[in-house]
Parts: structure tokens; sequence; C-alpha cells
């Protein structure tokens, strides 16, 4: 039976911007400068790990990301839904996942966060509702619409939010998702990872609309730019963004934030002019938030030193703790392919014939049959 927008299955109050209250603290600021630290150095770490073989497949890092990442999260309820890209290291860090489980994933270790078949990418915590990364680009959009439109009929109060990078924009599933959402008042709120670049080519010269939050007013959905160097900016517009999605009116966010390395772990960037990349490395969002505590007195020099070594420890007992996982057991590759049992699932491996080879007739009834 087709939908309609006539018959809602919840009340919606109507959109509010975070309190003058809501202000974050000295020591929420201190936590988010802590936390920013840590997802910096998890990463180099992860990036060293796979130069060293032990992270195998795609490796794609937060760095230069941190303020957005560490922003965003913080903004959303224990109950709110996460869905990423392949780029989530540092959302499922901030989300709360003990990163040591994270490691191990990395790792390709049975004791990570997907039992160590789904790696960097695909990284998942049902208790967290931290939904997955997906390697294909856009390929969560879809997906995560569907969860927001899963909570609009229970009648919950939960939000989505839905993360992609700027080059997910030009594809048909960024389309439809907004439109399916802002024609269902929909609890989702998109969010546009800005960093200028769709791997190696500039927004400008893939978009015919830079400034990609406007994209929204062609499905009449609010959208907002947030400098995305600022975590206390991104964390009021993400309480606004979500404000709005659990009125039911969903909403489209794009942080403009630069990432500090390649693509990936493997990509030298040379796409990059050497001002480009000393524009980026003098952008660093970890450098400016900490310049800005300090001149406010919010943050003294030997809380930078405590960040810094309590992150190295952090991150070194993460490493010890993947390094003395396990692997998984080659049995359980196929354990969670489909959520239920379905009939006739191929669970060949690799390099196993496709069809059993038919048994060869005996030589004694060769024999036989021919004397017969």
């Amino acid at each position: 039976m087709p939908r309609t927008t006539t018959s809602r299955t919840r009340p919606r109050s109507a959109p509010t911007a975070p309190a003058a209250d809501d202000a974050p603290s000295a020591a929420q600021e201190l936590a988010f400068y802590r936390q920013m630290v840590f997802i910096r150095r998890f990463e180099e770490r992860a990036a060293r790990a796979y130069t060293e073989a032990r992270i195998g497949g795609y490796c794609h890092l937060n760095l230069g990301e941190e303020a957005t990442v560490t922003g965003l999260m913080s903004a959303l309820r224990a109950e709110d839904y996460v869905f990423t890209n392949y780029r989530e290291h540092g959302y499922a860090l901030a989300r709360g996942i003990a990163p040591e489980r994270i490691m191990a994933e990395l790792y390709g270790r049975s004791d990570g966060v997907s039992k160590g078949w789904g790696g960097s990418m695909h990284l998942f915590d049902l208790e967290a509702r931290f939904m997955g990364g997906y390697g294909i680009v856009g390929g969560q959009l879809p997906l995560a619409t569907g969860a927001a439109l899963a909570i609009d009929y229970r009648g919950g109060d939960e939000a989505v939010v839905c993360l992609m990078g700027d080059g997910t924009t030009n594809i048909g599933a960024f389309h439809e998702s907004l439109n399916l959402a802002a024609i269902w008042k929909l609890p989702i709120v998109y969010v546009i990872v800005n960093n200028g670049l769709g791997m190696g080519t500039t927004v400008e010269e893939a978009s015919a609309e830079p400034e990609l939050h406007r994209r929204a007013a062609a499905y009449r959905m609010a959208s907002a730019r947030v400098d995305g160097n600022d975590p206390i900016a991104v964390r009021e517009a993400a309480a606004t963004a979500l404000a709005s999605a659990r009125a039911g009116a969903p909403f489209l966010l794009e942080a403009v934030s630069g990432r500090l390395k390649g693509h990936s772990v493997v990509d030298p960037a040379r796409y990059r002019s050497r001002e480009e990349v000393e524009a980026a490395r003098a952008a660093d969002p970890i450098a400016g938030y900490a310049a800005r505590l300090l001149e406010s007195a919010r943050l003294s020099e030997q809380q930078i030193a405590d960040a810094e070594r309590d992150a190295d420890r952090a991150v070194a007992a993460a490493v010890a703790f993947a390094e003395a996982s396990p692997h998984p057991d080659p049995e359980t590759l196929f354990d969670y392919t489909y959520a239920t049992p379905v009939p006739n699932d191929s669970r060949r491996r690799p390099g196993e014939a496709l069809f059993l080879a038919m048994p060869a007739a005996s030589t004694a009834a060769s024999v036989n049959g021919a004397t017969a």
C-alpha cells in the first residue's frame, strides 16, 4: 500500500536551536581536545600499521577531520543511529566503541567489532547503534533513509545521522534519498564532510554548485554550512539539525573540513601543490583549537602534554590488544552473509571448484564391465 504523509505515527514539536546555556564548559572543551588528539594518534598508528602490512585492504583516515568528528558525535543521543562511509575510524571512536576492538578489526582479528571480517571500511556495533561503514560510495544513504523510515513507523524519538563525502552528492542515491526523506518528513540528518576533494578531483571541478548544502533547496529541505575545523561550531550546528529532524524536518549539514593526507593511506596526493599542502597543515584543527583555548586560558600546556601522553598510551594498548587477538576461523567465513538462514546459499571458498568432481570409475569395474 502506498505510504502517505497525512497520517503521522509520532508527535513532532517545532525545531529549536540549542539553548544559550548549552555552551560547553571548560571541562567539555578539554574533553573535546583530548578526543581530537586521541583520534589523531589512533589514525597515525593505523597508517603505520598499514605500511607494516598488519592492516590489509583499503584504509581511509580521518586525519584533519578530527574537529568535525568530535563535534558531530557529541551532539547525538545514545539511542541515535549513525551510518558512515569508509572513512569512519574516528566516528567509531567518538561514538564510544572500545578502541581495542576497532584496532583489532583493522588488523582483521576475531576480537574486532565485525569479528575480523569487515576491516577498516566495515566497522559495525549494534550496541553503539553504529550501523557500519560502507565501501560503495553512497551505499549507506538508502539504508540510513530506510532506518529513519522504520523509526517513523515505530513512533520513536531517535534520529539518524548519515555521513558522506563531497563526491557522494553527485550520485543518484543522494538525490533519491533526500527526496524521499523530505516527502515523508523523516528524522534524519545528512552530513556532507566536504574536504574539497573527491579523491583527486576538486569540488569546484565536479559540482556546478560547490556550496553543497544548497542542493537541499531542490527538496525544500533546511540546510547549513559550518566550519568543520571548529568542534564547538559543529556541535551547535549538529544540535540544530538533529532538533529539526526529530520534529519531522530532515536536514542537510555541510561541514567544510580538509584532510591532511591523501584519499587513502596509499595515495601520495601528488595532485596537491606545495602551497595547498602547506595551507592544509596551517589549518590543522587540533593546533588551531589548542591555540584558541590556550589564549583564553581554558587549556594549559600541562593539559596538552597530558592529552598527548594519555593518547599514546591508549593507542599502544589498542595495538597490543589487536596483536594478541586471534585470526578468524575460516569456517566462520560465511556465518554472517545473511541475517537469517537462506536456502542454497553458496559457501564455496576462493579457489574451490564450483561443482564437485564426479567420482571416477575404478579400473576393476571398467575391466569387469568390458568382460561382461
